[in-house]
């Protein structure tokens, strides 16, 4: 018998079974983050469609975040339908009958408001979503894995009035742990539940919140995740406003336990995390400084050492792009490119493009890193990076699309219509087999309702897809 294991399953393990249990989730992580050998990294996987599924009609006058997890035998997907219902929809991973289940929560027009889910050690579905800056929406299953048998419920009852943002991990015990902003955008509270499933009752993991904005700013972060080091790694700004603009202060912690943290070279930081905490400063960047929250992001070199990439202003106010790495007891900043141009911005509610975006660095070579950018001015492009040095290099690499034409197309012919897709947070149980849940709308728009003509509902598809190595080889 093929035991099949998702990631949140996985964790749950000590460190020795994990070892044991967790070859395909080590190999994911470690060619997501940095690659098991330059050679598997430089192989990324090309996906062609095996099967498809219609699900159900979406809405697609605005983009918000849905939620694929695979878990065993079982699969789920957490949506908004037509009537914009938080809906949830089940299946045998081999069966082509859905169960949906409704659940009571609308969403309007905010894209801030996505849905996840996770799968606990008795098999019960946890489902959160559809919040910003409003009492927190949680739904878990009475009858593993029967979506109809969800209800909605609090967590601990307290703080849980002004939610966001919420996602489920595993710490280093395995334990399913919940996590989510309290307050709003430029004060708030990073707060972290514990889950315990034979009592069925959550209680704080910190008796006090993990990061701390005092009344005065808060924290916009990327993880904490696992990296391949064994350490979960949290990078972040802060926000002093609303405003987007008044982002600042790019900064970083690490922790074996998610209970006790430190700076990226050991240095020990109490409880609270707060902003004059100046050895977790990877680069003090000031507030309209050019940075954006969501737009740093983490990567692992080949010595596992923590890259942070990001862009911000210059002296002379242009944009540019930067990559900081943790280097003998310092943070080094090296500037990877070398525009003339500004990119300013600023704004409130769920920001589309502006003007500029990046994406992680990847490797695709021994020693060589490849970075993916959007600029309003230099357009689409991508620079070619050398690893040891973080330099760029005069030289291009060019790479074929990660999905077939088939995906990126637009189906729908009302204007401004663009493409949606989530990956699955679960495991197939299948190195060489992906699935995904695509679907059309149109940008986001700050989170205002748009004044019709509206486009028509789309189409939420489930894709299985089947990967091969970029020489042509099956990817196990």
């Amino acid at each position: 018998m093929k035991l099949h294991f998702s990631p949140l399953e996985k964790n749950r393990a000590s460190l020795k079974t994990r070892f044991r249990i967790w070859p395909h989730f080590a190999t994911l992580m470690a060619c997501l983050a940095v690659g098991i050998s330059s050679a598997q990294a430089s192989q990324a996987p090309v996906y062609t469609v095996e099967d498809s599924w219609e699900i159900a009609e979406v809405p697609a006058g605005f983009p918000v975040g849905f939620c694929l997890l695979t878990s065993g035998q079982k699969q789920y997907a957490a949506y908004y339908d037509d009537e914009r219902r938080m809906t949830v929809a089940s299946r045998l991973i081999d069966s082509d009958k859905w169960t949906f289940q409704v659940l009571p929560s609308k969403v309007g027009w905010d894209s801030h408001n996505y849905i996840t889910m996770a799968v606990d050690d008795e098999g019960q579905l946890h489902v959160s979503g559809n919040m910003h800056a409003s009492p927190l929406v949680y739904f878990r299953t009475e009858s593993p894995g029967d979506v109809t048998t969800l209800e909605k419920m609090p967590m601990t009852g307290e703080k849980e009035n002004r939610a966001t943002y919420p996602k489920f991990i595993r710490d280093a015990e395995g334990r399913l742990v919940f996590h989510y902003r309290h307050g709003g955008s430029g004060r708030g509270i990073e707060i972290y539940n514990l889950y315990d499933p034979e009592a069925g009752q959550w209680q704080r993991l910190l008796d006090q919140p993990l990061i701390d904005g005092e009344g005065r700013m808060n924290a916009y972060m990327d993880g904490p995740k696992m990296g391949p080091d064994g350490w979960f790694h949290m990078h972040w700004v802060w926000r002093d406003t609303p405003d987007c603009a008044t982002n600042h202060h790019l900064s970083y912690a690490r922790s074996k336990d998610l209970l006790h943290w430190e700076s990226a070279f050991g240095h020990k930081v109490t409880l609270p995390v707060v902003l004059g905490q100046k050895s977790l400063w990877v680069d003090p960047i000031p507030s309209r400084g050019g940075i954006i929250n969501g737009g740093h992001k983490l990567f692992f070199d080949a010595n596992q050492r923590p890259v942070i990439t990001y862009h911000k202003r210059d002296a002379e106010d242009n944009m540019q792009i930067y990559a900081a790495r943790a280097e003998e007891g310092q943070w080094v900043i090296r500037r990877l490119t070398n525009w003339d141009a500004p990119v300013p911005f600023s704004g409130r509610g769920s920001m589309g493009f502006i003007g500029i975006r990046i994406k992680p660095l990847e490797r695709v070579e021994p020693g060589l890193l490849t970075m993916t950018y959007q600029h309003k001015d230099y357009g689409n492009g991508r620079l070619v990076i050398d690893e040891a040095t973080l330099r760029p290099l005069d030289k291009k690499f060019e790479m074929p699309p990660d999905y077939s034409a088939r995906l990126n197309r637009v189906r729908s012919d009302f204007p401004g219509m663009t493409v949606q897709r989530t990956n699955d947070i679960g495991d197939s149980g299948d190195p060489a087999t992906k699935y995904i849940l695509q679907w059309e709308t149109l940008k986001r728009n700050f989170d205002r309702p748009r004044q019709p003509p509206l486009p028509e509902p789309s189409m939420l598809r489930l894709y299985k897809l089947t990967s091969e190595a970029r020489d042509g080889s099956r990817n196990y």
